[in-house]
């Protein structure tokens, strides 16, 4: 044996690792182990124990293991970057109709000038006559402000395309385009909600009314509403847009609603609709059960009345809200009250017409024409010479 006093340290260590080195003439370097990956394969000596062998090739199958994931995770995000590569869809809507297009075009025109009409007219007569300047018409105001927006997220686009070739949409647009509409149509909802509780408030307690609706309770309830619509919606197309979106990119609607959009991820949605389903369930059922409650106290106080005509005139307060409750409610309901896996595109385009354009046309028309307060309003307001445009 050589004397080892001679060696590097170094040299020692790999003669202790290949078990060369006087132990006697070095104890303090018996407790120390070489790291295994570091040894060369020759330098490894064949009869090492066991334990060290396993260890050699636990270690080497973990690192082989490891550099395998990072391969696997960065082919996941080769493949995401690949998946999420549509930046534009494509909205069929009425391009199947063929010629049928213009005379669509013509009328929802028609319906589109009528809505933004309407709604104005209302807004500005409840702005106008202080005779309307109670809870009941300020939560009709706000619902007629959110329903001109919300016609004007979907509409102006739709008849664009009706008379185009080119019916794309630009990804972000798309995302955008179902952020507002949903915001604006569960602000709808939780409107329709307070509209409900005001009126309960009016016939049940008419005595603390103006406590229970104050002005300043009022603004907070119209902001309420407006918050809980938008996290909705914010919530709503975050679940959708982060799917990975791959080849096919167009949509069997003539807006980017949640059903059709979402069908066209190229990954498991279920987590995503079912998510979506029961905000769904949140956003429209909550405020409809609220109205029933409130309805119910209202009619058990309105069978109190003694006179015919007391009855009649506070069915009659009511008898507008309901029928926008009813069409507003029953043609949501419809649609998004179950999985978007049966969703239909011809049907539930039908259905989705309706309450994209019928219902905020019905808002105006059911409120000029039934409620004799704002009928009064209008006439006073064109006698006055007050309705043009800078009025408003």
């Amino acid at each position: 044996m050589e004397d080892c006093r001679g060696f590097g340290e170094d040299k020692i260590k790999e003669s202790i690792a290949n078990r060369a080195v006087c132990k006697i003439c070095f104890p303090e370097l018996m407790e120390w182990t070489p790291p295994l990956s570091t040894i060369p394969e020759s330098l490894v000596p064949l009869d090492l124990p066991l334990s060290l062998d396993l260890t050699v090739h636990n270690r080497s199958t973990a690192q082989a293991s490891a550099m395998e994931a990072e391969e696997v995770n960065l082919g996941d995000r080769v493949n995401q970057a690949n998946f999420s590569s549509v930046t534009e869809f494509v909205l069929l809507g009425f391009s199947n109709l063929g010629e049928i297009q213009l005379i669509l075009f013509a009328v929802f025109l028609c319906l589109y000038l009528i809505i933004l009409g309407g709604n104005l007219t209302v807004v500005t007569v409840i702005r106008l006559d202080r005779s309307l300047h109670v809870p009941m018409y300020f939560f009709l105001g706000i619902l007629s402000i959110s329903e001109t927006c919300y016609t004007f997220v979907i509409l102006p686009k739709m008849l664009l395309n009706l008379l185009s070739l080119l019916r794309t949409i630009s990804f972000i647009n798309c995302a955008i385009q179902m952020f507002f509409f949903f915001g604006f149509a569960v602000t709808n909802c939780m409107l329709l909600g307070v509209m409900g509780y005001d009126r309960y408030a009016a016939i049940c307690h008419p005595l603390r009314y103006p406590i229970l609706m104050s002005w300043q309770v009022c603004g907070q309830l119209a902001a309420t509403c407006a918050v809980i619509g938008f996290l909705f919606s914010l919530t709503g197309s975050f679940l959708v847009f982060e799917l990975p979106f791959c080849g096919p990119n167009k949509i069997n609607h003539y807006f980017c609603d949640i059903s059709p959009v979402i069908q066209l991820a190229c990954t498991e949605t279920y987590i995503h609709e079912l998510v979506i389903f029961a905000g769904g369930v949140v956003g429209l059922m909550v405020p409809l059960t609220f109205i029933c409650i409130s309805y119910g106290f209202i009619v058990h106080t309105i069978l109190k009345i003694p006179s015919t005509d007391g009855k009649r005139k506070a069915f009659s307060t009511c008898a507008s809200h309901l029928t926008v409750v009813i069409v507003h409610y029953g043609c949501a309901s419809s649609v998004y009250l179950r999985p978007s896996t049966k969703f239909s595109s011809s049907k539930d385009r039908l259905v989705t017409v309706t309450y994209t354009v019928v219902t905020p046309l019905l808002n105006p028309m059911v409120y000029s024409l039934r409620n004799k307060d704002v009928q009064m309003a209008i006439r006073k307001v064109i006698a006055r010479g007050r309705f043009y445009p800078k009025a408003l």
